[in-house]
């Protein structure tokens, strides 16, 4: 495996094959125990006390998080001397899936798991993880993130909290007000961030310390069960010992941090997808018009084979990524000061994360909505499930920074790597243009083939697009968010379309059921054939607005030809898809 085939990224302009991604095909009995054990845990424990974490029941959440710690599922990445179990990424993408089951609490669990504990994981001291550590993972202590503020969100770096150091340099003075905190209401531990002589800094602030304060509830559209307050520090006084990271470079910690939030957002959103679909699957069996079940239609039929596919599409590219983050933080001891090695891994599939976070946001929105069509007015009335469901899904997009944010880091990222020597993006797409006269499709594959054949060509439209991008804006480029969020759609829609097809790909040798390899292979196909479209028509905007003339009439003439592609019987895979979530009544692969 070439170091292009692993660099963030470097899935644009090398070849990848199937044996080099991860799938869910491939979890151990391990995993899947551990798949069980929260699910469980999910329908026997949380799920019957939805009404009751919905009203945001005083000290509720708080406990059932102190269950989950008992059973570990709090301290899957805490290294083992600190309490955890030290667990790979596998694991917290299994566990994500099932903890949506639990509604808002979901949120509250996230947000303690992820962007609240890990900074201490991946950049605390030895000491602060000696310290805090083992509370966070046994639940006796929650964790929540502080980073927007009343007038930053997505620009974070101009946060207006601030920390001085005092005269005798033993604390720092925190002052300043903290925005939409999930967690706010009954966390022990804030992780805030604070402008030291205006360069942003981390640190760990205590609840009990004084000067902490917060605002009322938020009144939220969803996800009405979690905490979302304001955090309002008035000379709070905090031990230099609880600096995390380096002074001056919260930075580092905190859009790395957000990196692998991203990622586990994703997780929880597949999940939501397919309990939406299993939800919508029943309601349409049971539920009759004109005389048969809603799932005798064709319309009702196809909408679920559309969501069974873009749920099959977006758990790929999660457990590709999971691949990806595991092997970039195998080795780094995690019981020790890992804070640059940490960062470095973590910037590393900066991409790969943040499409993974639009994609399985945008899939799960997808889902819901269709869901609710399906219901008709019931979905509508609050006591279907499928209400509640379509409610807590929007905040997914404005989570760990919007999508819009999201996408033009795509793009941003890959040209920074490019000009920086890393990534022979413009290599790659020389060799396109230099071949647009003489270039030829090779020799049509069949069954399976034709898939891996459309993503390379989609390869060579999405290399080509940002080469002449780059080429004719120039500097241009960065501020035109017209252009950077077309060409980020076309990069989403490839990392989508290849991550789906290796699966299938990799799949036909494993021993699985021939039900099983029929409905990964037709939806592949069917995700394949749609990511295509959205990325050709994507590719013809982008290249009209930076190429004119003749020059534009022989680039259209190179992405009419790349463009070409087998006939497919798409109504005909959706029919069959179709028939197999309804004989298996939820998401086929579940």
């Amino acid at each position: 495996m070439s170091d292009l085939e692993v660099r963030g990224g470097g899935f644009l302009v090398a070849e990848v094959a199937p044996e080099q991604i991860f799938v869910p095909e491939e979890l151990t009995e391990d995993h899947l125990q551990l798949k069980r054990m929260t699910h469980n845990f999910m329908d026997k424990e949380v799920a019957p006390k939805f009404e009751r974490i919905e009203a945001q029941e005083e000290n509720l959440v708080k406990g059932l998080l102190r269950q989950a710690g008992e059973l570990g599922l709090l301290g899957l990445e805490v290294p083992e001397e600190f309490g955890g179990l030290s667990l790979d990424k596998h694991s917290t993408v299994v566990v994500g899936e099932e903890i949506p089951r639990g509604g808002s609490f979901a949120v509250s669990f996230a947000a303690h798991t992820g962007i609240g504990t890990l900074p201490i994981v991946y950049f605390g001291t030895p000491q602060q993880k000696e310290k805090y550590l083992p509370g966070l993972a046994s639940g006796e202590k929650i964790a929540a993130y502080c980073l927007t503020e009343p007038g930053s969100g997505s620009d974070a770096m101009s946060a207006k909290t601030t920390a001085v150091l005092n005269p005798e340099g033993t604390h720092y003075m925190l002052n300043g007000t903290k925005q939409f905190i999930t967690n706010a209401g009954f966390a022990d531990i804030y992780i805030v961030y604070a402008k030291v002589e205006g360069k942003l800094s981390t640190f760990i602030v205590e609840r009990e310390l004084p000067g902490v304060s917060l605002g009322p509830e938020e009144k939220k559209m969803g996800i009405k069960g979690s905490s979302t307050r304001q955090l309002i520090l008035e000379d709070v006084q905090v031990p230099v010992e609880n600096v995390v990271g380096d002074l001056g470079r919260g930075h580092v910690v905190a859009f790395n941090i957000l990196n692998i939030g991203r990622f586990k957002l994703a997780a929880s959103a597949i999940g939501s997808s397919q309990l939406a679909l299993e939800t919508s699957v029943k309601y349409a069996s049971e539920r009759k018009q004109f005389g048969a079940p809603l799932t005798a239609f064709g319309a009702i039929q196809a909408k679920l084979a559309d969501m069974a596919v873009q749920t099959y599409v977006a758990e790929s590219t999660v457990y590709r990524t999971a691949g990806l983050m595991e092997k970039a933080l195998e080795g780094i001891d995690l019981t020790g000061d890992c804070r640059k090695e940490a960062g470095k891994a973590l910037e590393e599939y900066a991409i790969e994360c943040s499409l993974n976070k639009v994609l399985a946001s945008e899939v799960l929105d997808f889902v819901v909505d269709e869901g609710v069509q399906i219901h008709g007015g019931y979905g509508f009335i609050q006591e279907y499930p499928i209400e509640h469901m379509y409610r807590d899904s929007r905040i997914n997009r404005l989570f760990e920074g919007t999508n819009e944010i999201n996408r033009l880091l795509v793009p941003g990222t890959l040209l920074k790597r490019a000009l920086a020597g890393e990534l022979p993006l413009f290599a790659a797409a020389m060799n396109v243009q230099k071949d647009l006269m003489t270039m030829s499709l090779s020799a049509e594959e069949e069954g399976i083939g034709v898939l891996g054949q459309l993503v390379q060509q989609g390869k060579k439209l999405a290399v080509l697009a940002l080469g002449l991008a780059a080429q004719n804006m120039g500097t241009r480029l960065k501020d035109d968010q017209y252009v950077l969020m077309g060409l980020a759609e076309m990069v989403l829609q490839l990392y989508a379309m290849e991550s789906a097809v290796l699966r299938a790909q990799k799949v036909q040798a494993f021993n699985v059921s021939d039900e099983h390899k029929v409905f990964v292979e037709k939806a592949a196909t069917l995700g394949a054939f749609s990511a295509f479209n959205i990325l050709e028509q994507h590719t013809k905007e982008v290249v009209c607005a930076v190429e004119k003339g003749d020059s534009l009439k022989t680039v259209l003439a190179a992405v009419r030809k790349l463009s070409r592609r087998p006939a497919a019987d798409i109504i005909g895979l959706r029919r069959e898809v179709a028939g197999m979530v309804i004989a298996k009544g939820k998401y086929p692969l579940r």
